[in-house]
Order: C-alpha cells, then sequence, then structure tokens
C-alpha cells in the first residue's frame, strides 16, 4: 500500500480511535509502551479533545483509563516548547488533582502516566526516554521499596502488584519520532516507524498495527473527513513553515543587528584610540615646542650651553643642534 495513504497518528487518535469499536489500535500502541496487556475502559473528555476547525493543531492529546483505572495521558507535539517539561509536570498534577475529590484519603490518588510523541529533536541520544520518581539512599544507592504492611493497605484499596514509590507515582514516556533513523527491530521500532513515516510495512506485526493498517486508510475516509485531514496536514505545514520562517528571520536580523553594532563599536574603540595617540603625540610636540621655546629664550639672554642643558633637561649636542637650526 502506498505510503501516503495512511493517516497521521495524531489525527487519528483525535478524530477516529476515540470509538469504542476502534479501541483495539490504542490498546496495542499502549501495550507495547508498557509492556503489559492493556485495556481501554474509556476514553474521557478533556477541552483539548474538541474537533472544531479552530483547533490549536500543534497539540493533540487525549486521556485514557484503562481497565485497572490507571489514567494515560497520550500528547502529540509537532513543535519546540521551551517550557515542554513544565507542561508536562503541569498537565500530570491537574489530571490527578481532578480525579479526587475533595477530602478523599490519599488512596484514591490514581496511576499516571504521561505519554508524548514529539516531532522536535530533544538533543539526547535516544528515540525513546522513559522517567520517573524514584528514591535511591544516599549512602547506598538502594532503592527504597515499600513496606509489607504498606503493600497491603495498598492491595486493599485497588493497587495491585505495587512494590516501591515509583509503582504508584506518575511517568513519563518520551517517543522522539524524529530522532527514530534505525530498521525496525522490535514491536516498539516498528510503532515508531509508522509514527515518523505514516507508514506501515505489510512485515509490521506489533500489536495495534494490523488493526491499523485496516482502519487507518485514507481511502476509508469519508469526503468530509478527507477534506478535514487535508486542511490539517495544510495548517500543520502551514504552522511549521511559520516557525521556520520566523526562525531564519530572527537569525538573519541577528546577524545584521551584531554586524551593525560591532561596527559602530568598532568605529568607537577607533575614535578612543586615536584620541588617546593624538594625545599621546600632541603632548610629545607640545612638550618640545616648549623646550625649543625655552632654549631660545636663554639663547638671546647669552646663557651658555650648560645652563640651557640644565634648564631643558637636554643634551649640549642637541641643544647646539637646535639653536644652529634657528639660525638659518
Amino acid at each position: 500500500m502506498a505510503k501516503n495513504n495512511y493517516i497521521r497518528f495524531d489525527w487519528a487518535i483525535k478524530r477516529l480511535l476515540r470509538n469504542k469499536a476502534d479501541y483495539t489500535v490504542l490498546e496495542g500502541f499502549l501495550s507495547v509502551l508498557l509492556n503489559d496487556g492493556m485495556k481501554i475502559k474509556n476514553i474521557k473528555e478533556s477541552e483539548s479533545n474538541k474537533a472544531s476547525a479552530d483547533d490549536k493543531f500543534n497539540i493533540v492529546d487525549i486521556l485514557v483509563e484503562n481497565s485497572r483505572g490507571e489514567l494515560m495521558i497520550i500528547e502529540i507535539q509537532n513543535t519546540h516548547q521551551s517550557d515542554y517539561f513544565l507542561r508536562m509536570l503541569y498537565g500530570v498534577s491537574k489530571v490527578i488533582s481532578e480525579h479526587i475529590a475533595e477530602g478523599d484519603k490519599y488512596h484514591h490518588v490514581r496511576k499516571v502516566y504521561h505519554i508524548s510523541i514529539i516531532y522536535f529533536t530533544l538533543g539526547g541520544d535516544d528515540y525513546v526516554y522513559w522517567g520517573g520518581n524514584e528514591f535511591r539512599g544516599l549512602h547506598t544507592g538502594s532503592p527504597l521499596v515499600l513496606t509489607d504492611k504498606e503493600k497491603e493497605y495498598l492491595t486493599q484499596r485497588g493497587w495491585s502488584e505495587v512494590q516501591t514509590p515509583k509503582d504508584l507515582h506518575p511517568e513519563y514516556c518520551l517517543l522522539c519520532a524524529e530522532d527514530f533513523d534505525k530498521v525496525a527491530k522490535n514491536s516498539l521500532d516498528e510503532w515508531m516507524h509508522y509514527l515518523k513515516n505514516t507508514e506501515i510495512p505489510d512485515s509490521f506485526t506489533a500489536p495495534g498495527l494490523p488493526e491499523a493498517r485496516m482502519q487507518l486508510r485514507q481511502d476509508n475516509l469519508s469526503e468530509q473527513e478527507r477534506i478535514d485531514y487535508r486542511y490539517y496536514l495544510k495548517r500543520n505545514r502551514y504552522e511549521n513553515d511559520t516557525i521556520e520562517s520566523t526562525l531564519e528571520d530572527g537569525i538573519r536580523i541577528g546577524r545584521a543587528e551584531g554586524k551593525e553594532i560591532g561596527r559602530a563599536e568598532g568605529e568607537a574603540i577607533g575614535l578612543e584610540k586615536g584620541e588617546a595617540i593624538g594625545l599621546e603625540k600632541g603632548e610629545a610636540i607640545g612638550l618640545e615646542k616648549e623646550k625649543i621655546s625655552t632654549i631660545y629664550r636663554m639663547s638671546a639672554k647669552d646663557k651658555s650651553i650648560e645652563d640651557i642643558s640644565d634648564a631643558t633637561d637636554l643634551p649640549a649636542h642637541q641643544i647646539q643642534k637646535i639653536l644652529n637650526s634657528l639660525k638659518q
């Protein structure tokens, strides 16, 4: 099947994959990512799930609840944002606070995963990053684990298979699609290939991709969906081109201003140096004129060469040379 016949994943999860009949694609993706069989209970509504034509195309996210009550934020970021990691933290904190009622016991806090699919380079040396909150001994380096009493308490209240505080705290996954340049060797690589290239080769068998191969085809879209999808791609390209052009303009303006500043500073430095050199030479010339005047006045009063030398700190032969030039 032609590469460009498939639908981008970010558009698909916002417009198509939120129907219960299509959960298999997302379940496969999350099962590969979390290395765990995943069943979606529902996809929750949020402000960012709006499907209007004036959506912000830069950010796509959905909130998934699985059969264990865990929450998964799936977010796609198409362009670089300097405070992206802070926004991740805010997003997770907001989800946690929204899913516990005021006055509830803390065991009602949900486990949250924040999954980011990003289309800009982070600057690292990998294309998948995973992070969480792990406590380690300052002196021993060993991880802190829950006591048997804590495990029993949490298990009785719906938490299962928890061993460490990390199992309770939020976890973050970054999938850097643009940095994937490998041959797909496993299920996660196959998904990365699709996320980057919008292509699903016939040989790919990762969970969710066989279903995606059938469901996420442009020729399955209605006429209105095709119009919406083409508009999405066009708008996305426009925003990326605008950002790139703005960056290039900024660099060009910055260079021009830098040259102008450099030229102005160079002229100022040159003027300052010129003034210093001129002052130095002027002082030397002034001093020389003053001494010549002294020699002339003392000579007119018939002072000896020795007296003039004492008065001007000049050697006798130089004074005689000056006197000879004055007589010419």
